[in-house]
């Protein structure tokens, strides 16, 4: 998915109206690392990839793929598709609504959208309509794992809800820790700082739904 960012990032720049320089100068990088990043010669890290989309007004995923064209079935509904990235700021914002969907979705498991992420989170889409900020989505954590880097803990508008078919998953809300385990639930405010670990052997496998707010 890295093979065309280099085209992305510069199709969406010259659309945005930015020259080469002015990106690398607001993202705070050099101007020759940003010709390296569209030449295709190197890769981003996953913060200055959240730097460009930030600045440039885009998610993600705009800068790893163009839109699919209208009519086109298999595009239309990403078969297998799999990111790679880091953290995700705010869980609801990890897929674009569908255009495509109508108001119901069916997905196959072999059809379904992944983001494979860094220390051994694998977060797939189970639906996908036009409602904005919303993920339906089934979380693996391999034993150790954890939603942020270091520990630290993240906040976003909107309501997290989750299920742990098996496994045992840590959440930090605040400063309180709850330990699920397989069959239980749970439910909070996004906006409280708030972590998920497994602190067991095994992976963890559960449902989580994510409702953010509209912008």
């Amino acid at each position: 998915m890295m093979d065309n960012l280099g085209s992305r990032l510069k199709d969406i720049r010259l659309k945005a109206g930015l020259t080469l320089r002015e990106l690398a100068r607001q993202v705070d990088v050099s101007p020759s690392f940003v010709s390296q990043i569209e030449n295709g010669k190197s890769q981003p890290s996953v913060a200055t990839l959240y730097a460009f989309a930030q600045l440039l007004n885009v998610s993600v995923d705009d800068l790893f793929e163009s839109k699919p064209a209208l009519g086109s079935p298999v595009s239309a509904v990403h078969h297998g598709e799999v990111l790679s990235r880091g953290d995700v700021t705010n869980p609801s914002e990890a897929w674009h609504p569908s255009e495509y969907a109508n108001r119901v979705s069916v997905v196959h498991p072999s059809h379904r959208s992944r983001l494979n992420m860094a220390a051994g989170v694998n977060w797939e889409r189970l639906a996908a309509t036009p409602e904005r900020d919303v993920n339906f989505m089934k979380i693996v954590y391999a034993p150790g794992a954890t939603s942020t880097d270091e520990g630290d803990t993240v906040s976003h508008a909107g309501y997290e809800y989750g299920y742990v078919i098996s496994g045992e998953l840590e959440v930090t809300i605040g400063d309180e820790a709850f330990t699920l385990h397989e069959g239980e639930s749970l439910g909070f405010d996004s906006s409280i700082p708030h972590s998920l670990k497994n602190t067991g052997s095994v992976d963890v496998q559960g449902i989580w739904f994510v409702h953010g707010a509209h912008a």
